[in-house]
């Protein structure tokens, strides 16, 4: 992570906050306001009350552009989404396997049993109407299934309970984490867990992507970063974290809901603030181990118009490339560009094909919603053809006002199939996980191709469609090689 704050600060990508700034509230103020004007990435070195001690810095926004997401990904900052896109298809079907040494920098400092105290390190409370302050929104949550020993990565909230306890956003069955929670509670075992806090920006990329069941995600981490990690063994539970990580925390959690604490609420990835607070498995911290003067690392979630969230800018291009990932998997041809708006977090998606046959949208939104991807994401998918920029709304809105057509299959509701449970527009009755097992939701296709049920039409030179008004060919070449002439070269 160090590393990475190096090259952002190089490239003008962070600025350091040297005033003080409360944790309660202010830090995450100032935070969504730099997002809003889409600034850097925020390293605060003055906070209130952690002026001294154990942690003294925080850093946030680090992917909070799409810019700096392309920078992480080795690319310069004005690459293409379809650039970007395919390159993380390609990666994430690679793997390095990581390599185990004796110590490393995350060992310099260990503190064990009644010594821990989450409050040492400087968690926001980063929203007024949160539950708490959210120690885990940018971390790498480590766990392993108890039956192929395969570890999972991934990206979930929790938020601090007691001194020594983290109430967690843990989902049965739902994601990875939730599969071998599941197995533990069924051996009638606590599930060890280690909370990564601070190390490349890949981990948080693809810790809060779903990268496929038996694949680790330390080994596809490998693959991006062109060696393997070096990973170290935790001193308390059955895990290995990178050697260089800033901060890790580790620990069990447990099934038994005597040991549950509230958590919530806390403001979501949509925007919106969450449900009320609830009952949740809890997270018991045994031990933490940091590099001596730690950097913590944390994320103001929740993405708003003109204010993209670090998961939103990361959602954009991985949500893509494992949609694109599906589609050709399915067989589906003619897939041109997969993009993901980023103010939606990868709920909404746009297709774009070179359309071979009439169906083929409707075999898109059914490819993409059949996927466990889906659980979160997809819930609106619109496909256009090649000539429409899927990144360009004007684009696709001009194809949705002159392509769709609502009572011939334009648009297609699939109602009551599996979806996100933090939805704020499903009715609550329909985001009961303990009843459900997940939240449901009526997912949408917006098919905005050309209709091929039209008649071909010889004047049209044998399309279906009628053409646009856009000049010939040929009088396009001869206006641009007569455009200095026109005394338009600076247009």
């Amino acid at each position: 992570m160090r590393e990475w704050m190096t090259r952002l600060e190089k490239e003008g990508e962070l600025r350091r906050i040297t005033a003080e700034v409360d944790w309660d509230r202010e830090l995450g103020a100032i935070t969504r306001r730099v997002l809003e004007k889409k600034g850097p990435a925020l390293l605060f070195e003055s906070i209130k009350g952690y002026r001294k001690g154990r942690c003294t810095r925080l850093m946030t926004s680090g992917l909070g552009s799409r810019s700096r997401l392309a920078l992480a990904l080795g690319f310069p900052k004005d690459t293409s989404n379809r650039e970007l896109v395919q390159h993380v298809m390609k990666k994430n079907r690679e793997t390095i396997p990581p390599r185990i040494v004796a110590g490393g920098p995350v060992k310099d400092v260990v503190v064990r049993g009644a010594q821990v105290d989450q409050a040492e390190f400087p968690v926001p409370k980063w929203h007024v109407l949160e539950g708490g302050r959210y120690i885990h929104t940018f971390s790498g949550i480590v766990t392993r299934d108890p039956e192929t020993r395969v570890m999972n990565v991934g990206i979930y909230r929790g938020m601090i309970g007691q001194k020594h306890t983290t109430p967690m956003l843990l989902i049965k069955g739902g994601q990875h984490w939730g599969q071998h929670f599941m197995k533990y509670a069924a051996r009638g075992e606590p599930m060890p867990v280690a909370c990564v806090i601070g190390w490349d920006p890949i981990m948080p990329f693809l810790a809060g992507s779903p990268i496929p069941s038996g694949i680790c995600e330390w080994d596809v981490m490998g693959a991006y970063r062109d060696e393997p990690a070096e990973l170290v063994r935790c001193e308390t539970v059955d895990l290995e974290v990178p050697a260089s990580a800033e901060i890790v925390l580790e620990g069990v959690i447990s099934d038994d809901p005597a040991t549950y604490e509230v958590e919530g609420p806390f403001g979501e990835f949509t925007g919106y603030v969450s449900d009320i607070p609830t009952p949740r498995p809890s997270m018991k911290v045994a031990c933490i181990t940091h590099r001596r003067d730690p950097i913590f690392r944390g994320t103001l979630e929740g993405t708003l118009p003109g204010s993209y969230s670090e998961n939103s800018v990361m959602s954009s291009v991985q949500r893509a490339a494992i949609a694109w990932n599906i589609l050709t998997q399915a067989g589906i041809p003619g897939v041109r560009d997969v993009f993901v708006p980023p103010i939606t977090n990868g709920v909404n998606i746009v297709v774009q094909i070179a359309k071979a046959y009439q169906g083929q949208p409707k075999q898109i939104a059914a490819a993409l919603w059949g996927n466990s991807a889906a659980q979160y994401r997809y819930k609106h998918v619109t496909v256009v053809e090649d000539d429409i920029d899927p990144s360009s709304y004007e684009q696709v809105d001009w194809a949705f006002a002159h392509r769709v057509n609502a009572g011939e299959d334009g648009i297609v509701v699939f109602p009551g199939i599996f979806g996100s449970p933090i939805d704020p527009s499903t009715p609550l009755e329909d985001r009961n996980v303990a009843q459900l097992g997940t939240g449901l939701w009526n997912r949408v296709l917006i098919d905005a191709t050309r209709s091929w049920k039209f008649e071909r039409r010889p004047e049209w030179g044998g399309a279906r469609f009628p053409p646009t008004v856009r000049p010939a060919p040929e009088d396009e070449a001869r206006v641009r090689a007569r455009w200095t002439e026109l005394g338009l070269a600076d247009l």
